[in-house]
């Protein structure tokens, strides 16, 4: 009974979060942290879920989201490794080795969600071009969520019903041009998110800002955020100087 109440609890656990709905806080509760501390109280070990938790933490502390491509499913790997920790009363080093290729997967399934929403996009354009509002929202939102849910609670709930071997079994039976496409597929969409982003920028000047940001964490290994305080710094000295600027100006 508790295999089977922690397998559901993570599959349902693992689709409200990836849906990103209140982004500001499932972002946070899907850190494989945080999902140890309901973890830890379905499966009555509490202390070991989140020493586990914070061992498997550690490997996505700072995890940038190129372009909106992950490089690793933080989410996916703690709901999967630290259930099966607990259960197999394994160490968290042991766990970090489930976690890791777990986390790969959570990329796959990352990538079959955008492949597929293609589809919904094109259909909220249609109806923009109609001029039907609410089937816009159900094509945008309604219908990409409630699909999600079909690929993603099935992946942790097998995996903490029949364990570490389902997972290895399943990852051994993707088929090596399925994993090569997403791999070419994954490696595109951070160009395509840059150039996004550069688009929105829009203005000239602010680019070179944009790539010292980029260089500095890809190259320079800073943590997020180290970057996010040099970037407002930045931002602060850049305001300080055109105020002044302006303030001789006007005299």
């Amino acid at each position: 009974m508790q295999s089977r109440g922690v397998s559901i609890f993570t599959g349902i656990y693992y689709w409200i979060m990836k849906t990103d709905v209140g982004y500001g806080f499932t972002h946070a509760m899907r850190q494989p942290l945080f999902s140890a501390l309901f973890i830890g109280l379905i499966m009555g070990d509490f202390t070991r879920a989140i020493v586990i938790g914070a061992a498997i933490q550690i490997l996505y502390i700072g995890l940038v989201a190129a372009g909106s491509n992950l490089p690793a499913d933080d989410c996916l790997a703690g709901l999967i490794a630290i259930p099966i920790a607990i259960a197999s009363h394994l160490s968290p080093a042991v766990a970090v080795t489930i976690a890791v290729p777990v986390g790969v997967l959570g990329v796959f399934l990352d990538q079959f969600r955008k492949t597929i929403n293609i589809v919904f996009v094109h259909m909220a354009d249609r109806f923009a071009d109609e001029g039907k509002p609410k089937q816009v929202v159900m094509s945008a939102i309604v219908y990409p969520t409630l699909l999600s849910f079909v690929y993603r609670f099935p992946v942790p709930f097998i995996a903490n019903m029949y364990g570490a071997k389902a997972v290895t079994a399943f990852m051994d039976a993707i088929p090596k041009w399925l994993t090569n496409g997403f791999g070419v597929m994954g490696g595109l969409l951070p160009a395509l998110g840059f150039a996004l982003t550069m688009f929105v920028i829009g203005d000239k000047k602010l680019l070179p800002w944009f790539f010292i940001g980029f260089f500095i964490v890809a190259y320079l290994k800073l943590p997020v955020m180290g970057a996010a305080i040099i970037g407002g710094c930045a931002i602060l000295l850049i305001s300080l100087a055109q105020g002044k600027r302006e303030e001789e100006e006007t005299l």
